[in-house]
């Protein structure tokens, strides 16, 4: 399919692989697509700044830099950084299409919709939309004027958000689309509007559709509106002209008559004057983009909405309400739809949203692609080892798939060979494939199955799809290399490991650290010992909220997505099953701290050694990460943070480390030479059983 992406300022159309809808999602062919004169110009914009310019220029941008060249160094903190910013960025928040594939029961295929989110309503010729990010278009509106509805969305909850009530005077500053839009809709109120804007054409057409007076932005507007309002300023102002100036709230502040509310819309400086709000008790109102239910992945994501009674319009509420307004002829949106270009000429279409006269109010791009067919899996394929280079399919590409094993592939030429890229996002799929010079990119994993030519998967997706991803890959005749978890359930476990069993493939679960040199120096050392041994590990996770998708379904907890990892180190250095594991959770006094990740696990093995993992996401950033104490016959090995290692009464390599090196490089290694020795497991499945199964157990919080 065709999409529009920016890169370095500039907007380009490519061909990339269409959008696999999950639950409570819709698959939209796209008949038009709404560029957003404001969000996305000041985007291009600030795409064409030069990199080092934007992590100089953002505090927090900095900051992580800093963190990551003190963890990872110089070379790979900017490969990450480079290679994030290489790849197109998706344009558009709001379109219109058919349904032609559905996972809920809201929608059916051939409905039509207007959708709207970033991320999900682009411009493209398919989009993948959340139940709760799309709505039925009325029959009499038309699909152009339908993919216009999050940005009268975005009008509308400005207007919300002022209760805008009969007669009440109301300035609207900033007569772009925004403005146009919710000028209409504060004269459908009721409302005397008062707009402001530099463009006479604009106020022109503002004037035709109900405003009573337009007052030129340039001119001194504080005496004008006071003059209108006879003294006592406007009941409320909507601000949705977008600057970095401070003046322009300072100015709203003082068109406002007392107790009276100033609502931002659009971009304004922050740097706010005492004086303008004090005598007067005004409310500065912040009106988030579509409405209630924006930000909120419970919503927007996992599609559970608001009870009507309580939350009367939400974004998706408003969507219906702009779309009905439009149907019942309450709102005229025809003058100001004012371009239409293929999508093929996108960048035609941004370059005149550039234009100093006459500048488009609303751009439309239109779509004419046809839908890609999705392959379907072939099972029971017996896995052949290759040669010597093994083609690899990377499934899901997220931050750390991109900053850490592909890096390290590149490193190893001479063993693995980036053969293709499967990602739920065609453009990021198809950005990553190009830059490290695969054979094609894709959306469709039974693609990546089907393919003889991939020899070993890398599955680098959300935790909840691990395990069924698996299943298929080793189906598949695949090597397979999930990262952790390897499930999030003892059922989905057991299926894993009856698959891995009944197919003999190669497999392996990313528990890195038992690779690094630091656990196996450590290792060397207590495996002659004559007792059980106690091991103490620490680690300092740092906060998450618990409505994170790490803490939810999707992760299923900490403990089951990263404290798998320690479990595992313990495995491999005591070399015996386990016997018991107990758990205590902390009792939470607040909401904001949950008891899932600040725990105490302890695991008593047949050996007779113990082991006791401490995971917080209480403790301070400046502290490290992870910390491991072993004692035994006498005698303490100390890891820091994978940056050291130190013995007490035994001698042990002194190894020394800028940054913490866990293993990642050297686990992808064994896995190679597992595969090329014909044993294709590195860490023997009992303990990829074990590690997980006592994950499960350990965040389930059950004592066996």
């Amino acid at each position: 399919m065709k999409q529009v992406l920016l890169k370095k300022g500039t907007i380009y159309t490519t061909e990339v692989s269409g959008p696999q809808i999950e639950k409570d999602m819709i698959l939209v062919k796209t008949e038009y697509s709404c560029i957003s004169a404001g969000t996305e110009m000041s985007g291009v914009t600030n795409s064409a700044t030069p990199l080092v310019m934007r992590i100089i220029e953002s505090p927090e941008l900095f900051e992580r830099g800093v963190k990551m060249l003190k963890e990872r160094g110089i070379h790979d903190t900017w490969a990450v950084v480079k290679g994030k910013y290489e790849v197109g960025t998706p344009m558009g928040y709001s379109a219109s299409g058919v349904v032609c594939e559905s996972g809920t029961s809201m929608f059916q295929p051939g409905d039509r919709v207007a959708c709207m989110g970033v991320g999900y309503a682009s411009h493209a010729g398919y989009l993948a939309v959340p139940q709760n990010l799309a709505v039925k278009i009325p029959d009499n509106v038309s699909f152009e004027h339908a993919a216009t509805a999050a940005l009268g969305c975005i009008a509308m909850q400005g207007v919300r958000r002022a209760e805008v009530r009969l007669g009440e005077y109301v300035v609207i500053t900033g007569m772009g689309i925004l403005g146009q839009l919710a000028s209409r809709f504060a004269v459908a109120s009721g409302a005397t509007v008062i707009a402001t804007d530099l463009d006479q054409r604009r106020l022109e057409i503002a004037v035709q559709n109900g405003v009573r007076y337009t007052l030129n932005a340039g001119e001194n507007v504080i005496d004008e509106v006071n003059a209108i309002t006879g003294g006592h300023g406007a009941d409320s102002v909507i601000v949705t002209a977008s600057t970095n100036s401070n003046e322009l709230l300072s100015q709203a502040f003082q068109m406002c008559r007392k107790k009276g509310k100033v609502v931002l819309v659009g971009v304004a400086g922050m740097n706010l004057k005492r004086e303008d709000m004090y005598q007067k008790e005004l409310e500065l109102l912040i009106s988030t983009s579509y409405g209630p239910g924006r930000y909120d992945a419970a919503y927007e994501e996992k599609g559970i909405d608001y009870p009507y009674g309580y939350v009367r319009f939400t974004e998706k509420r408003n969507l219906e309400s702009y779309l009905r307004l439009i149907s019942e002829g309450k709102l005229n949106i025809s003058d100001i739809v004012e371009k239409v270009y293929p999508v093929e000429n996108a960048d035609q279409a941004y370059e005149a949203l550039k234009a100093e006269q006459n500048r488009p109010l609303i751009v439309l791009l239109k779509y004419s692609d046809s839908r890609e067919v999705t392959e379907q899996l072939v099972c029971n394929r017996t896995y052949k080892k290759p040669e010597k280079i093994m083609n690899v399919a990377l499934c899901g590409a997220g931050g750390f798939a991109k900053g850490m094993h592909l890096p390290n592939m590149q490193k190893m030429q001479d063993k693995y060979r980036l053969y293709a890229v499967q990602s739920r996002t065609g453009s990021n799929a198809e950005a990553i494939a190009v830059k490290n010079k695969a054979e094609y990119a894709t959306t469709d994993y039974n693609k990546i199955l089907n393919d003889p030519q991939v020899h070993m998967v890398m599955i680098c997706t959300r935790h909840n799809l691990h395990a069924q991803m698996v299943i298929d890959a080793m189906r598949a005749g695949k090597a397979v290399f999930v990262e952790k978890p390897m499930a999030l359930t003892l059922e989905e476990m057991d299926h894993v490991v009856r698959t891995a069993k009944e197919t003999g493939v190669p497999f392996m679960v990313g528990f890195n650290r038992r690779f690094s040199q630091y656990a196996v120096e450590a290792k060397k050392a207590v495996k002659n010992r004559k007792n059980p041994m106690i091991i103490s590990y620490r680690m300092n996770a740092g906060y998450i909220p618990p409505e994170h998708w790490t803490q939810g379904d999707e992760g299923g907890g900490r403990i089951i997505g990263e404290g798998c990892h320690i479990i595992d180190l313990f495995n491999y250095f005591t070399d015996s099953e386990a016997e018991t594991v107990s758990v205590n959770k902390i009792s939470p006094k607040t909401d904001h701290v949950s008891s899932e990740d600040n725990c105490v696990i302890s695991v008593k093995y047949k050996d007779g050694s113990i082991c006791t993992l401490t995971y917080t996401g209480q403790g301070s950033k400046a502290y490290g990460k992870e910390y491991c104490e072993f004692f035994f016959d006498g005698k303490t090995i100390v890891i820091d943070d994978y940056k050291n290692i130190h013995g007490y009464g035994v001698k042990v390599q002194e190894i020394k480390t800028a940054g913490s090196e866990k293993g990642q490089f050297e686990e992808l290694e064994a896995f190679y030479d597992a595969i090329m020795q014909y044993d294709g497991y590195p860490i023997p499945l009992w303990q990829l059983e074990q590690a997980t199964g006592l994950s499960i157990l350990s965040q389930m919080n059950e004592r066996v």
